[in-house]
């Protein structure tokens, strides 16, 4: 026993200042997350927790995953568009103000969430446009080439996962077509999202003179500390006329054909009318985030919408890390404090922060018919966890848990009393609310509130419900998992 202690002096003594230096800039890391990156408490008290107690480790995992976006302008806009933007905003506010939603009896009844959105979030309420829902991946695949065929001005395409598989090559040939015929063709991807994905990929449509970026790629090979920021949208643009926005990423198992997945089962809108500039306008200002090749507010890329046959009011509500206002979440939990009968919520990932725990915790006391679609085998373990630690209490307030059994579940919906709807690329969990740059259509539109009701309704024929005595059969171990996930979650 001596001997080991011998044998470890002279390693101690080399090493000695490393063991100073390390709890000292964990020190260092401990006041900066408390006075200065203004994190919330409860994810305080856990990065607090990792550097105290595995001061190495937990040194590098903030390193990924810990530190803030700083707050500086992210998107910048030159004088001329911030003075549009604002003025429009403050038009419709003034509109509003005046009784512009009293005309409609359902813009009437959310009024107050069509207006936080408005002057919170900047989203603008566009009352021309008609939508078209697809739950299947031939569908919206399907729709998407016909319209870039049909491109005659430019395609943008953003998607958080670009695969090098068939239906990756397939989108890249059509793309390439249309930029042999001259057409003006960009595409952005993220750089974690599509992992693995080189721009070598995109060769033959960058020599027919198309324009492709990766999302905050790293500096490093295969190593991007930037792993909680990323562009989680999945939007496409054709003429500034169609638009495409919802879950669906590009890859073959999308279309159901990864055998280890199976099915897969997600919703995406087509949009046609003047929303379709919002969604142009965040391809713009995330395409100048990423790029040297800085991009212009044209007059080709916002066309006027002459002759729109829809008349559903949206608004496109965007957010990121780049704001502290978490603009998606503030319109998520207004929606569900809205609610009079039901809220119906379709997601891959259910880990909720107190908020919009609480939020639903509340609606289920109060009698509202909640329900919550998550799939049975999702494809992380450790947020499998950490939802089921979150499932008990609403459970037991007399919400209702369905487990998704046909495939994969990746839609990102909220149904809202059958009536109002949220398609888009958000997530129930603290990494799509605060982590990402997400984007998602507000529907006021009772036709189709009902269609996405009745979607939901159909998809729990091909579910198992997870009733609150099934749930408090759980064995010790499943429990201590959800402990241990649970306290993790707010770095999810």
């Amino acid at each position: 026993m001596g001997g080991y202690v011998m044998e470890a002096i002279p390693f101690l003594s080399e090493h000695f200042a490393l063991f100073l230096v390390i709890p000292f800039i964990n020190f260092l890391l401990a006041i900066g997350i408390i006075f200065l990156e203004r994190k919330s408490i409860s994810s305080t008290w856990v990065w607090l927790m990792l550097l105290l107690l595995i001061p190495i480790l937990g040194f590098v995992l903030y390193l990924f995953f810990g530190r803030n976006m700083a707050r500086k302008k992210v998107y910048k806009l030159n004088n001329q568009c911030m003075k549009e933007l604002h003025k429009k905003i403050q038009q419709q506010a003034e509109e509003i103000n005046q009784g512009l939603l009293k005309q409609s009896e359902i813009l009437s009844k959310y009024d107050a969430l069509i207006y936080m959105n408005l002057v919170s979030g900047e989203s603008v309420l566009t009352l021309d446009n008609e939508v078209t829902v697809y739950t299947t991946g031939e569908e919206k695949f399907y729709a998407l080439f016909e319209q870039i065929k049909q491109a005659n001005h430019h395609v943008h395409l953003l998607y958080y996962l670009f695969r090098d598989d068939d239906l990756g090559r397939k989108v890249l040939e059509v793309l390439t077509e249309k930029a042999q015929e001259g057409i003006e063709v960009r595409v952005m991807y993220d750089h974690v999202g599509s992992k693995g994905l080189s721009l070598h990929f995109f060769e033959p449509l960058i020599r027919a003179g198309g324009k492709v970026i990766p999302f905050f790629p790293s500096k490093i090979p295969y190593l991007n500390h930037r792993i909680n920021y990323r562009n989680h949208r999945k939007i496409a643009i054709v003429d500034g006329i169609v638009g495409f926005v919802g879950g669906y990423n590009i890859g073959d198992e999308y279309l159901g054909l990864n055998p280890k997945i199976g099915a897969w089962r997600d919703t995406h809108i087509k949009v046609t009318g003047s929303s379709v500039g919002w969604l142009q306008a965040q391809f713009l200002l995330d395409w100048n985030v990423a790029s040297k090749d800085l991009m212009t507010f044209q007059p080709e890329f916002f066309p006027e919408v002459r002759s729109s046959t829809g008349n559903t009011p949206i608004q496109m509500v965007s957010s990121g890390p780049h704001s502290e206002r978490e603009e998606l979440k503030n319109a998520h939990l207004k929606l569900f404090y809205e609610a009079k009968r039901s809220i119906f919520i379709q997601t891959p990932y259910f880990v909720p922060d107190e908020s919009v725990l609480h939020a639903l915790r509340i609606a289920a006391f109060s009698g509202i018919d909640v329900r919550i679609m998550v799939p049975k085998k999702p494809d992380s373990w450790f947020v499998e966890w950490a939802a089921h630690a979150y499932i008990g209490e609403l459970l037991q307030a007399g919400a209702k848990f369905y487990l998704y059994e046909k495939g994969f579940l990746h839609a990102k919906t909220v149904v809202v009393d059958g009536e109002v709807a949220c398609v888009g690329t958000t997530n129930m969990d603290n990494r799509s609310f605060k982590l990402n740059f997400e984007i998602s259509a507000f529907l006021y539109d009772k036709n189709l509130g009902r269609q996405l009701y009745e979607i939901f309704q159909q998809d729990a024929g091909h579910t198992t419900q997870l009733t609150f005595e099934d749930y408090q059969q759980r064995g010790w171990s499943a429990k201590m998992k959800e402990t241990l996930a649970r306290l993790l979650a707010p770095l999810l």
